[in-house]
């Protein structure tokens, strides 16, 4: 019975929506007919340019007001000798956009409302002009190519070698955090290969490398005020991004790809906490890429020191090298370096466990 009362409420209200179709129809043959001309003109003509004016004038005011209330906000310090540079050519860069936004704003909304239709009005066809193609092609062209090779150039600087003596550090980015690597007492790197990672071999030194076997691996990432640091940048799964707004750095961390980005910084993090007023502030190193679910949550600590405090720290963590603190690894060094990688590591170790991880390695 229910689904007989529903089948029949449906066939009413049908046949109530062709009636008002029907109805409306025979309206329209009756209303006396508008001009061709006029036919197709909305009531509110007059009124809906009016409202596009208006939307000009409060978007423009609205969005000035914002950058000046908001400047501090969204525009943190500087703290780098590139950052400058940078900070410079993006303020270029925005003035000219915006310039050439409100213009045009300008010209697209005050068209509409200029040449709202009027039944006096009459079109004018204009169908090309060479010299306005000349100038809105070449004008453009000239300016961004003048921002684009300003850009590159800077770009090519900070992301090519790095000067003389700058302090080394390697930078990885994992679903979802970082992890860093500092050369030894040698002053070089070791290398590495993807297919020693492991839960623990997280960064996948080869230590069949005997550049490798002072490295350490601290768990922030420490650096001289005033002193070049080139990032060695690499990704262990999916593409990350090396990012501090206060440094203005950014460069993404690729599988498979090794980049590289070199700056100097130029306030350390206790000038920074005095600055602020904030005596927790830390730099922090976040990744902007989306790189999955965890993405939010990957940020590391950036740690800007005085070059003596720095120096003490580094001597401190040269006696903490990786090889000394996962001593098991030493079964993956050749026979030949074993000896050699425990002097350089530092591990602490009798002479029959050096036998016995000798021959273990050799089985």
């Amino acid at each position: 019975m229910l689904n007989l009362i529903i089948v029949v409420a449906v066939i009413l209200v049908l046949a109530v929506l062709v009636t008002v179709f029907r109805v409306t129809n025979l309206v329209d043959v009756v209303k006396p007919k508008k001009d061709d001309a006029d036919a197709n003109v909305p009531s509110g003509n007059t009124a809906q340019g009016v409202l596009m004016v208006l939307f000009l004038v409060v978007g423009v005011i609205g969005f000035f007001y914002y950058s000046k209330t908001e400047f501090d906000t969204y525009n943190l310090p500087i703290t780098s000798e590139h950052g400058h540079i940078t900070e410079r050519l993006f303020w270029i860069t925005m003035v000219i956009t915006v310039f050439v936004f409100i213009v045009t704003q300008i010209f697209l909304f005050g068209f509409s409302f200029k040449y709202r239709y009027k039944k006096e009005n009459k079109a004018h066809f204009y169908p090309h002009n060479n010299k306005l193609e000349m100038i809105w092609t070449i004008v453009p062209a000239v300016v961004l190519a003048w921002l684009i090779i300003s850009g590159l150039k800077e770009w090519s600087k900070i992301t090519g070698p790095a000067p003389e003596g700058s302090e080394i550090v390697e930078v990885m980015g994992y679903q979802f955090a970082w992890a860093f690597r500092y050369p030894g007492k040698d002053g070089n790197l070791g290398d590495v290969d993807f297919r020693k990672i492991d839960a623990i071999n997280q960064m996948g030194l080869d230590l069949s490398d005997r550049r490798g076997h002072d490295d350490f691996m601290p768990t922030q990432l420490v650096i001289p005020k005033g002193k070049p640091v080139l990032l060695k940048i690499r990704g262990r799964d999916v593409i990350h991004s090396v990012y501090n707004p206060h440094f203005r750095m950014q460069m993404n961390a690729v599988p498979g790809m090794p980049t590289q980005f070199w700056f100097v910084p130029t306030v350390s993090t206790a000038e920074m906490r005095e600055q602020t007023g904030n005596p927790d502030f830390n730099y922090e190193l976040v990744c902007n890429k989306i790189c999955g679910k965890s993405h939010f949550g990957m940020k590391g600590i950036i740690t800007v020191l005085e070059q003596d405090e720095y120096d003490s720290w580094y001597k401190e963590q040269q006696e903490n090298t990786w090889l000394k603190q996962n001593p098991d690894y030493l079964a993956q060094v050749p026979n030949d370096l074993k000896e050699a990688a425990i002097i350089a590591s530092g591990i602490e170790i009798i002479e029959d466990e050096v036998n016995s991880s000798a021959q273990g390695s050799s089985k």
